[in-house]
């Protein structure tokens, strides 16, 4: 299933896009897709049992705005370096173990918001990235397998980052994360039985039409299942928390000089095979 949440910032109500693209209402059946739904198959069952009589009423997706894909989010937990490419081409090892940042639940915005460029910035940069959406809790895992089995489904993410903010100002990398607007999410998240194998997936970015990013989830040094089994090591993963699984090569970061970071004006596009597709307009803040 693709679930999607649509509608006025704060006002979201759940909604299901068909196999056939038409958009449907959910609001009947569930109030939200976030970890409540996620957790409970019984619930998930019946929405797929709707689905697929036909039963739910039709959305007009004209003008409508796609919110996050999951509300009430616990929290976002991205990992740092997780593909051979981008680790080269900024000149760091690849690393023994997952890095992990912690991203603020409040960053998170639609997939075709507005991303403000924080005021005293010269090095927003982008990342195109596999979003891992948590199903059931997930504690002390002890395999790979174990921590794909948690996952409910995936997302398209942009881990929007402040470079000067991240590295130069000394502290954690959390300063270059958390601004606000700089997780763009969505706009679906496909449930896990869609994407058997989430290392076979092509991730692309666009900035003013030119492709800046052209990689594939093959390339993650720690794969899914491995990222989750680690995280749950060292924190409690519950029902729609959100990990963001790292970006391959081709960031602002990783250019030659003069770097092409983002500028207010600039547009970004971003997609992931069966994930669909993401766009926004970057504006001061």
């Amino acid at each position: 299933m693709k679930l999607l949440r649509v509608g006025p910032v704060g006002s979201e109500r759940p909604a299901l896009l068909g196999q056939d693209g038409t958009l449907r209402d959910l609001s009947g059946l569930i109030t939200d897709v976030d970890g409540a739904l996620l957790s409970d198959a019984s619930v998930l069952s019946r929405v797929r049992e709707a689905a697929a009589g036909g039963e739910l009423p039709v959305l007009d997706a004209e003008g409508l705005r796609i919110g996050s894909p999951v509300g009430r989010i616990g929290k976002v937990v991205g990992i740092g370096l997780n593909y051979f490419g981008h680790a080269a081409e900024i000149g760091a090892e690849p690393p023994a173990e997952p890095i992990l940042f912690l991203k603020a639940a409040d960053t998170v915005v639609g997939p075709d918001d507005t991303v403000l460029i924080p005021r005293g910035s010269v090095k927003t940069d982008w990342e195109a990235e596999l979003g891992v959406v948590i199903g059931s809790t997930a504690r002390y895992l002890s395999s790979a397998e174990e921590g794909l089995a948690h996952v409910a489904g995936y997302t398209l993410v942009n881990d929007v980052s402040e470079r000067e903010f991240q590295i130069e100002r000394g502290g954690t990398w959390d300063k270059g994360k958390n601004c606000e607007t700089f997780t763009p999410l969505g706009p679906w998240l496909v449930t896990a039985d869609e994407v058997p194998d989430p290392q076979v997936l092509d991730v692309k970015l666009w900035v003013n039409g030119e492709l800046k990013q052209d990689g594939n989830t093959s390339d993650q040094i720690f794969p899914v299942g491995e990222v989750v089994r680690y995280l749950s090591r060292f924190m409690t993963l519950y029902p729609g928390d959100v990990i963001v699984t790292g970006t391959p090569a081709g960031v602002a970061m990783g250019q030659p000089e003069p770097k092409p970071y983002l500028r207010a004006g600039d547009v970004v596009e971003l997609e992931i095979e069966k994930l669909g597709r993401q766009r926004q307009e970057f504006k001061s803040a």
